[in-house]
């Protein structure tokens, strides 16, 4: 591609670099220029303009975005991904319904590393999407790149970004109380919205005291494909009321604690095959915190080990939050 000042009477058929005002109208950047565009900006007074001019072996901008999108998504279907039209060198990758995206690193570091010019930018992998939600956007910066360019950063491309719908359909919230009083039901509300948009019904409330008999029975008795648990009082030990509850139910548990600020006082574990998750009291918060990170991932179908959740301590430093009785940052004084 040739780019820069050129005699206005010599780019008809190039593309315009800048917008400029004509006599009558203003001519948008990226116009391929015509006939009638070059006669109104001469009447303005524009005598030289700056211009980008394809050579046979590039690719428009728009052209070369598409190819990208086509070869990154070979199975829009399949990948859960919608894939836009073109428009200034760009295509955005949109999913189709709520889950999980995962990324290939590697694939897509590969692409951004054969040419400036061609740039792929994403969500981070394991982000949760609603449907439309954006996921990718392609960039060509240039008006054109080299075909050549296109097709090397195309190669080996494919299913570089997907979608994982969830797999479970339902679940179950039990909280248990320390007095005879109900529990508010603020935490029910937050997890019923975090539920929601993953398209995952709420099974009637269940309230039990807050000991381990008493919370055996209800993982036992829990119709959802997913049992959560959300204590009355902090889990603060992994033999504390609610993961012994889950060991006398004929459970396991995968992990207790995971190194997620708010979250830290998580569990993970299983019943019969029903992943089971013990949430932190920062659950009752609609606002992020570790557990949604192990949520998601449980609802779509990935196995999350204790491994994976020590791993999520990098990034995991999410929020500063005021109330909190020993601040992360010492007293100022």
């Amino acid at each position: 591609m040739r780019f820069g000042p050129v005699p206005l009477n010599d780019t008809e058929g190039a593309i315009l670099a800048h917008s400029l005002q004509g006599a009558s109208r203003k001519v948008a950047k990226g116009t391929e220029l015509t006939a009638e565009d070059l006669a109104d900006l001469s009447a303005a007074g524009h005598e030289t303009l700056t211009v980008a001019r394809l050579d046979p072996a590039d690719m428009h901008e728009d052209a070369a975005a598409e190819a990208l999108a086509h070869a990154l998504v070979p199975d829009p279907s399949a990948q859960g991904i919608r894939i836009s039209g073109a428009g200034t060198g760009r295509v955005n990758l949109y999913a189709t319904g709520a889950g999980l995206v995962r990324l290939d690193r590697d694939k897509l570091e590969a692409v951004n590393a054969v040419d400036p010019m061609i740039t792929v930018a994403t969500v981070p992998d394991y982000h949760r999407a609603d449907a439309d939600g954006m996921l990718a956007t392609i960039k060509i910066i240039s008006y054109g790149v080299p075909a050549d360019a296109v097709r090397r950063a195309s190669a080996g491309a494919g299913d570089a970004i997907r979608m994982l719908p969830p797999v479970l359909s339902s679940a179950t919230l039990i909280e248990t109380r320390v007095s005879a009083e109900t529990p508010p039901d603020k935490g029910r509300a937050a997890m019923a919205g975090r539920l929601h948009r993953m398209g995952i019904s709420l099974s009637q409330r269940v309230v039990v005291p807050h000991r381990e008999d008493a919370l055996a029975e209800a993982i036992t008795a829990a119709p959802g494909q997913l049992v959560l648990v959300l204590t009355g009082s902090a889990t603060s030990d992994p033999h504390d009321v609610a993961p012994q509850a889950l060991r006398n139910a004929g459970g396991t548990v995968t992990r207790f604690g995971m190194p997620v600020d708010p979250g830290n006082l998580l569990f993970l574990g299983t019943f019969q095959d029903k992943p089971v998750i013990g949430l932190p009291g920062c659950a009752r918060s609609p606002a992020l915190n570790g557990a949604d990170w192990v949520l998601e991932r449980v609802i779509c179908g990935l196995p999350v080990s204790s491994a994976d959740i020590a791993a999520m301590g990098v990034g995991g430093l999410l929020k500063e939050i005021p109330t909190r009785p020993m601040p992360r940052r010492d007293a100022e004084g």
